[in-house]
């Protein structure tokens, strides 16, 4: 028996399984938590819960629950960034590491998974793939994950719906009506699964910060999104050994829907973690946005724009264009930037000190570096400099 007043340490991993089966567990650790507060039992010591049910380790501590208002720590761990995910792969090469997170994510767990040694070129890649992701013989086949990830909350039914929804949404269908229109269900219908998709981790929900009502939802999990893109369409072909095959097929989509989003989010992620905030004019929310032009006939994305909103109109520090296209980038870019800038003026947004930025997966052209030296408020981002090896080519005066 531990003497009273001695402190310890109680770790219960993976709570919402233990709740499956002995759902009195948070009632009893409340009445520990009491009786130690009130000393009524043991003084001192420290319990930590673990679980990786997002939507059941959330609900723990909100409302009426058992726990609410006991707890000193709410930490979620987050997947690594793709530098530090390029440094637990032991891979130098930025264009192979993008090209890996954006298929598995930041999940440190995925490396123990394979036997196979990290690639280290694009083209090592290309072998890997289909001797790992796309293997079913091996654990870290997407479908067997994919399938994984969506049943180990407790709370996930599995149903046709979830899985219709799931796929919607990873090829492109960004609102509850466009996901309605897919699935063939009114919106309305769609509240609880999208909600249930999102408290548990599945699906991202966010809004556009210059169309406050306007809902953004993507896929969460990478591998769950690649999962659906590319294993899914080409699933008997992998089945019967033609995984190499599938993935050759594959290239044109995962460039187009795998890679080129990921590279506009690690772009967006870059910007809020890595850089000097003066660099977005001091603007704190960073996001991707669609306008209008002025006289509404076409729809226009922006991939990075950093905001402060304020009664309606933004304060716009920083809008951006990050496509994964495999050429450098040119003057074009900027020209487009420009008309998007004056777009936003129109439309009665502060653009006094908007900075205009380029991110590229194969660098620049000569020219376009020339004259964004010369404008000084051009900021151009190639990989190496993503990664954190090297400065930004050019960086705004």
């Amino acid at each position: 028996m531990r003497r009273r007043g001695a402190s310890g340490l109680l770790v219960i991993d993976e709570l919402p399984y233990w709740m499956t089966h002995s759902p009195e567990l948070p009632g009893l650790l409340q009445l520990l938590y009491d009786r130690s507060q009130t000393g009524h039992g043991h003084e001192g010591g420290r319990v930590i819960v673990c679980g990786s049910a997002m939507s059941v380790m959330n609900d723990l501590l909100s409302g009426t629950k058992a726990l609410r208002g006991r707890a000193a720590v709410d930490m979620r761990l987050q997947p690594f960034d793709p530098s530090t995910t390029a440094l637990h792969w032991g891979i130098d090469d930025p264009a192979t590491a993008l090209r890996l997170h954006a298929t598995l994510g930041g999940s440190p767990g995925y490396r123990n998974l394979t036997s196979s040694p990290s690639p280290q070129t694009p083209q090592e890649f290309d072998t890997w793939i289909p001797a790992t992701v796309l293997d079913p013989g091996q654990a870290l086949f997407s479908r067997s994950e994919a399938e994984y990830l969506l049943r180990e909350d407790p709370r996930f039914t599995g149903s046709s719906l979830h899985y219709a929804i799931i796929n919607a949404v990873a090829t492109g269908a960004t609102s509850p009506t466009k996901i309605g229109g897919l699935v063939e269900r009114d919106r309305t219908s769609l509240t609880r699964p999208l909600e249930m998709l999102t408290s548990s981790g599945h699906l991202d929900y966010s809004t556009d910060p210059l169309w406050e009502r306007r809902p953004v939802i993507t896929v969460a999990d990478p591998i769950i999104r690649f999962h659906n893109l590319i294993t899914v369409p080409k699933r008997d072909l992998i089945e019967t050994g033609g995984a190499a095959r599938a993935w050759h097929e594959s290239q044109p989509t995962f460039i187009s829907r795998v890679l080129g989003p990921h590279f506009e989010e690690c772009s967006r992620e870059w910007l809020r973690r890595h850089t000097d905030p003066s660099l977005r004019a001091g603007t704190s929310t960073i996001a991707s946005t669609v306008i209008n032009d002025q006289g509404g006939r076409a729809k226009h994305e922006i991939d990075v724009i950093a905001l402060d909103r304020r009664s309606g109109r933004a304060t716009v520090g920083l809008i951006g264009e990050a496509k994964a296209t495999l050429v450098r980038r040119g003057p074009a870019d900027l020209e487009r930037l420009d008309r998007l800038k004056e777009i936003l003026r129109s439309q009665g947004h502060d653009v006094t000190s908007t900075r205009l930025a380029v991110f590229s997966l194969e660098g620049f052209h000569p020219d376009l570096v020339a004259v964004a030296r010369r404008r000084g408020d051009v900021l151009l981002v190639d990989l190496p400099s993503l990664f954190g090896k090297t400065e930004a080519t050019v960086l705004p005066a």
